[in-house]
C-alpha cells in the first residue's frame, strides 16, 4: 500500500538513534556503559507536587479526577500558570485567551508550529538547535531556513541577516549550546517578527535553570511581544516531570486560539490529577525549583573543573543541564562509545554548525557524572599519548 507523504518529509529521530547506540553498547562487554547523551531528568519532582497526585489518586466518588479532563485544561491550572508568570516575569496573562495547556512540551513545539506556519510557508530554526524542531516543521509541510547560530556571536542570530519567514524559533537558556540570551537577542527577534508578519516562538524549556546569578527571561517581557510571540514551558526540566507529559504555552491570543483548536481535535486534554500536581509545583515557594539547579550547577562546576585540569577549553554552561564542548582532532562521539565506554549526544544531530561538538548531560547521578568526567579526561590522555607516538612530522623529498 502506498504510504502518505508525510513520513517522506520526517527525519530521522535523533534521540530515537543515539538511544539505540547505546543500547546496542550497553549490551557488548566490558565496564559499565556511562550515558551522557540523553537529557533525561534525574531529579524527581517535589513532594508537595506528589502529594497533590496522591489526594487526587483518591478522588473515585465522582468522575471529577478519572473521567475525561476538560480537553483545554481546568480553569486552575491556567490561573496557576497566568499568576507564575506574573510573579516571575511582570507579565499579566489573561488565564482564558493567552494560555494553552498542553500533552508534553514537544507535542507543545508541533501545535505551536503548526498554528504558525502552513504549507511552503518557511520556519527559520537555529543551527544548532533542538533537533524535533524539525520534526514540527515536516508536520506543518513547512520548510526550513536555518538561523546560524555561531560560537564567537555567542551562540546568538543575526537576524538582520536572516531571510523573511513565517515562524522564528528561539531557544534560550540554549539546548545544546548551553548560553543564556544575550541583551538585545529577543528585542530583535520581536522586531523582526513585527517587520515581516512572522510568529516569534520561544522555548523557554530551561528558563530557571541559569547559573551564575543569571536571570532567564522570558520574550513576553519585551514590549509589543503578546502581539506576535508565544512561549512553551517545560515542567520537565524545571520540575523533573518528564515522563508526566504536560506543559503549557503562553502568549499572542490569537496563536493560543490555533493551539486550543488543535488541541481539541488531536487529544482528550491532559489527566486532572497531573494538573493539580503542577498546580501545586507553580503556586510553591519555587524553593525546590533553586535546590535542583544548584545540584545541576555543583555538577558543571565539577566537570568543568575535571576537563580544565586536564587541559581541555570547556566553556562552563550558562544554563541548561547540559554542556557543550568541541573535542580535540581524534576525540569523536564514535571514538568515546567505542574506547571508553562513553555515550555522548553526536553534535552534528543538532544542525551542521554543531558537527565538531558534542553535548555532555548533567542530568545523571553524581556519581556518574563524575565517571563521564574521568573518561573524558583518560580519551584525552590517549590522544595525547598517540600524538607523542607518531611524533614530529618530517618533509621527504624525492629519492636519490
Amino acid at each position: 500500500m502506498a504510504e502518505p507523504r508525510l513520513f517522506g518529509r520526517l527525519p530521522d529521530q535523533y534521540f530515537a538513534t543515539i538511544l539505540a547506540a547505546a543500547r546496542r553498547a550497553r549490551a557488548e562487554p566490558g565496564p559499565p556503559l556511562v550515558d551522557l547523551g540523553r537529557g533525561n531528568p534525574d531529579l524527581p519532582p517535589p513532594p508537595h507536587a506528589l502529594a497533590a497526585v496522591h489526594a487526587a489518586l483518591e478522588e473515585t466518588a465522582t468522575p471529577a479526577v478519572h473521567g475525561y479532563p476538560p480537553f483545554r485544561g481546568h480553569r486552575f491550572l491556567h490561573e496557576a500558570i497566568a499568576d507564575r508568570y506574573r510573579a516571575d516575569h511582570g507579565v499579566d496573562l489573561d488565564p482564558e485567551r493567552e494560555v494553552a495547556v498542553v500533552p508534553g512540551t514537544k507535542t507543545g513545539i508541533m501545535l505551536a508550529t503548526m498554528a504558525g506556519a502552513g504549507p511552503g510557508e518557511t520556519v527559520l530554526l537555529p543551527d544548532p538547535g533542538y533537533p524535533d524542531y524539525h520534526s514540527a516543521v515536516a508536520l506543518a509541510d513547512a520548510r526550513v531556513a536555518p538561523l546560524a547560530l555561531e560560537a564567537s556571536a555567542g551562540w546568538q542570530p543575526d537576524l538582520e541577516a536572516a531571510p523573511p519567514g513565517a515562524l522564528l524559533v528561539l531557544n534560550y537558556p540554549s539546548n545544546p549550546c548551553a548560553v543564556c540570551e544575550r541583551p538585545g537577542t529577543f528585542e530583535a527577534a520581536v522586531a523582526f517578527a513585527h517587520r515581516h508578519g512572522a510568529v516569534l516562538l520561544h522555548d523557554f524549556a530551561y528558563g530557571f535553570l541559569t547559573f551564575d546569578d543569571r536571570r532567564g527571561r522570558s520574550v513576553l517581557e519585551v514590549p509589543g511581544a503578546r502581539e506576535v510571540a508565544v512561549e512553551l514551558w517545560s515542567p520537565s526540566k524545571i520540575y523533573g516531570m518528564a515522563g508526566w507529559r504536560i506543559g503549557f504555552v503562553v502568549g499572542c491570543a490569537a496563536i493560543v486560539a490555533r493551539i486550543n483548536t488543535l488541541i481539541d481535535h488531536l487529544t482528550a486534554g491532559v489527566f486532572t490529577a497531573l494538573q493539580r500536581g503542577l498546580e501545586a509545583a507553580l503556586r510553591s515557594d519555587q524553593a525546590d525549583v533553586a535546590d535542583r539547579r544548584d545540584a545541576y550547577r555543583a555538577r558543571r562546576d565539577r566537570l568543568v573543573a575535571r576537563l580544565h585540569a586536564a587541559g581541555a577549553d570547556l566553556q562552563p554552561p550558562e544554563g541548561t543541564f547540559y554542556a557543550w564542548w568541541r573535542p580535540p582532532a581524534g576525540v569523536t562521539a564514535e571514538s568515546l562509545l567505542r574506547e571508553q565506554r562513553l555515550a555522548v549526544a553526536p553534535g552534528g544531530g543538532f544542525g551542521s554548525r554543531g558537527r565538531a561538538w558534542v553535548r555532555l548531560s548533567l542530568a545523571l547521578p553524581d556519581a556518574d557524572v563524575e565517571e563521564g568526567a574521568e573518561r573524558l579526561v583518560a580519551a584525552l590522555a590517549g590522544r595525547a599519548e598517540a600524538h607523542a607516538a607518531a611524533g614530529p612530522r618530517t618533509a621527504r623529498g624525492p629519492a636519490a
